[in-house]
C-alpha cells in the first residue's frame, strides 16, 4: 500500500457510521434542551430552536419532502436569505437523502436558469422576494414551497405562482422512512465562480460535511458552551461549514441574523452572550467606525487575516485562516495563542498536503511568494467533484492528486503565510469571488465592442470593484457606458456588475498579443471613500 493511499483508507475510516442525521441526532438525544439556533430577525421577536424542537421540525420538512416525490440523490434548490427555514431544509434535505443545492441570493434570472438546469432540480424551497424569478427559472419541478416572510419580515407570495406553503411542509404528520447512514452519499452543491464564464457546481458528501464539521471545531478549540454570531450568508461556504457545522460538532448554539448589520451587530452579541463568530474585513471595517461597545464576551473573531486593531479596540484575540469551497474547512489556519504578524493567515491545517510553488515547480522558501497547491482525499476532505463537469474536474487535479487553487500566497522569513493575490483572473468584491471573463461574456454578446477587459479597481471597503475597458463596434450607442451597466444589471447579480466603463481606441498588449490587464489596473486610482 502506498503512503497516499493509507492516508485515503484512513480519512475516510474518520467518517465510516456517520453522516450528517447521525451527527444532529447525537444532540438532540444527549442535550435535546439545548438552544441550536437563535433567530434574530430584524423585524420581530427572536425565536429559539432547542434541538428536540430543530430536529422535529427537520423530520416533518423530510417527510414532507418525501411525500412530494423527492428521492434520494435528487436536487432540491434552497433559495433562501438566513432564516430558519433555511436551516430547517438543509437539515430535510439531508435527512432525506436530497442533496441541497444553495443558491446567492443575489442571482438574476440568467443565473439561475444555469443554476436549476445545470443542477438538474426536482424542487425549490425559497420566500416570497424570489417566487417569481425562482418559479420562472425551473418551470418544470414537481414543486416551489415558498415561506410566508422574507428572511423574518412578512410578505404576500406574488399572485399567479403555483406553490407550497412552506408551512404545509412543517405540518406533515407521516414520519419520514428510515434511511441507512452513508457518510458517502452526495450532501450539497454550492456554485463557485471560476476562471470560466459560468460558475461551477462544488458537490459535497455527508463525509465532507463530518470532515468540516470536526476541523472547524478542533481549529476554533469550539465547546458546547460557544454561541456564534452568524450573519454571512448560509448559502455559502463560510457560514454553512465554518460556522453551522463547527458549532453542530459540538453541540453548540448559533445566532443567526438575516445579514450584517453594523447597527444591530452588538445589542444581537451581547443579548446572546456571543462568544466567536466568522466574519470579513469588510465587517469590521464598519464596526470599527463604531464606538466599542461596554462590554461583551466574545474571545475571539475570525477575519480571515489576523486583525490587531480589533485587539486594541475591543480586546478581542483574531487569527487568520485560508479555504474554499473545494476544501470544505481550512486548508491552512492560524492558532488563537501563536496568531502571528498582522495580516497573517496562519499555517498548513492538519489533514491536509500544502504545497507553494515558484513557476518552474520549485517549492517557495521564506521570503518568497508562489503559487498554491493543496491534497487530500476527494470526497471527504476535498469536494467530490464539480457536479456534470468532467472537464474541469479533469484540469483541477493533476496526477498526484494536487489540487491548483490559484492563489499566490508569500512565505515571511519567520514561515508564516499570508494571502497574495489570484493567479487566475479573478476578482474579490467583498465576500464574492467574480471571474472577469463572466462579465466580459456578458458584454461581448451584446454586439457593441471589438475587445473588453474586465479588471478590479482598488476599492476601501469591498477589496475591488469591477470595471471595464471596451474598444467599440461601429453598432455601439452612443450612450455606451449607460448601455453596458444596463445590461450587466439585467445579466449580473449586483455585486458583478461593472461600475465604471472605459472606452479606448485599443489596448495595450503584453506578450502574444494578449491584453496587458495589470496595466489597466494599474491605471485605476484607488477609491478611497
Amino acid at each position: 500500500m502506498t503512503l497516499l493511499s493509507a492516508i485515503e483508507q484512513s480519512h475516510k475510516a474518520m467518517v465510516e457510521g456517520r453522516d450528517i442525521p447521525w451527527l444532529l441526532r447525537q444532540w438532540v438525544e444527549r442535550t435535546p434542551d439545548q438552544p441550536f439556533m437563535i433567530w434574530e430577525p430584524f423585524e420581530g421577536r427572536p425565536q429559539t430552536l432547542t434541538y428536540a424542537d430543530f430536529s422535529v421540525k427537520v423530520e416533518a420538512a423530510a417527510a414532507a419532502l418525501h411525500a412530494r416525490g423527492v428521492a434520494l440523490g435528487d436536487r432540491v434548490m434552497l433559495h433562501l436569505d438566513n432564516s430558519p427555514e433555511f436551516v430547517i431544509s438543509w437539515f430535510a434535505c439531508a435527512r432525506v437523502g436530497a442533496v441541497a443545492v444553495s443558491t446567492n441570493t443575489r442571482s438574476v434570472a440568467r443565473d439561475m436558469i444555469y443554476f436549476a438546469d445545470h443542477a438538474g432540480i426536482v424542487a425549490a424551497i425559497t420566500q416570497p422576494s424570489f417566487a417569481e424569478l425562482v418559479s420562472s427559472s425551473a418551470p418544470d419541478i414537481k414543486f416551489l414551497a415558498v415561506t410566508d416572510n422574507n428572511a423574518g419580515s412578512p410578505d404576500a407570495v406574488p399572485d399567479g405562482i403555483d406553490y407550497i406553503p412552506f408551512s404545509e411542509l412543517l405540518a406533515e404528520t407521516a414520519p419520514c422512512p428510515a434511511r441507512a447512514t452513508d457518510p458517502f452519499a452526495n450532501l450539497g452543491v454550492q456554485f463557485t465562480s471560476g476562471t470560466t464564464s459560468r460558475p461551477k457546481a462544488v458537490l459535497w458528501t455527508h463525509a465532507n460535511a463530518i470532515w468540516g464539521a470536526q476541523m472547524n471545531a478542533a481549529h476554533m478549540r469550539l465547546s458546547g458552551d460557544d454561541i456564534t454570531q452568524v450573519f454571512l450568508p448560509l448559502f455559502h461556504t463560510n457560514a454553512q461549514s465554518y460556522s453551522m457545522l463547527g458549532s453542530l460538532w459540538v453541540g453548540g448554539t448559533m445566532v443567526v441574523q438575516p445579514r450584517f448589520s453594523a447597527s444591530r451587530f452588538w445589542e444581537v452579541a451581547i443579548r446572546n452572550n456571543c462568544t466567536w463568530c466568522s466574519l470579513i474585513p469588510f465587517c469590521v471595517k464598519a464596526l470599527l467606525a463604531q464606538d466599542p461597545p461596554p462590554d461583551h464576551n466574545f474571545r475571539f473573531w475570525n477575519p480571515a487575516v489576523r486583525m490587531p486593531e480589533v485587539e486594541e479596540a475591543y480586546g478581542i484575540r483574531t487569527y487568520g485562516w485560508w479555504g474554499m469551497t473545494e476544501t470544505i474547512t481550512q486548508g491552512i489556519v492560524g492558532d488563537i495563542d501563536h496568531p502571528g504578524p498582522t495580516r497573517c493567515i496562519g499555517r498548513v491545517a492538519p489533514g491536509y498536503d500544502i504545497e507553494i510553488r515558484h513557476e518552474d515547480g520549485r517549492h517557495i522558501k521564506p521570503g518568497e511568494r508562489g503559487l498554491l497547491y493543496i491534497r487530500g482525499v476527494r470526497g471527504v476532505s476535498l469536494f467530490k467533484e464539480y457536479f456534470r463537469n468532467p472537464e474541469a474536474n479533469e484540469k483541477a487535479f493533476d496526477a498526484d492528486g494536487w489540487f491548483e487553487t490559484g492563489d499566490v500566497i508569500p512565505m515571511d522569513e519567520n514561515g508564516n503565510l499570508f494571502f497574495g493575490d489570484r493567479e487566475k483572473d479573478m476578482l474579490k468584491v467583498g465576500a464574492e469571488n467574480v471571474a472577469a471573463s463572466e462579465i466580459e461574456a456578458v458584454i461581448l454578446e451584446s454586439g457593441w465592442v471589438n475587445e473588453c477587459a474586465v479588471v478590479g479597481q482598488k476599492h476601501y471597503m469591498l477589496d475591488e470593484v469591477p470595471v471595464v475597458f471596451v474598444t467599440p463596434t461601429a453598432a455601439a450607442p452612443d450612450d455606451l457606458k449607460e448601455q453596458i451597466i444596463a445590461l450587466c444589471k439585467a445579466n449580473l447579480a449586483d455585486f458583478k456588475v461593472v461600475r465604471d466603463v472605459i472606452i479606448l481606441e485599443d489596448f495595450p498588449r503584453s506578450t502574444l498579443e494578449k491584453i496587458a490587464k495589470k496595466e489597466l489596473r494599474d491605471s485605476l486610482p484607488a477609491i478611497e471613500a
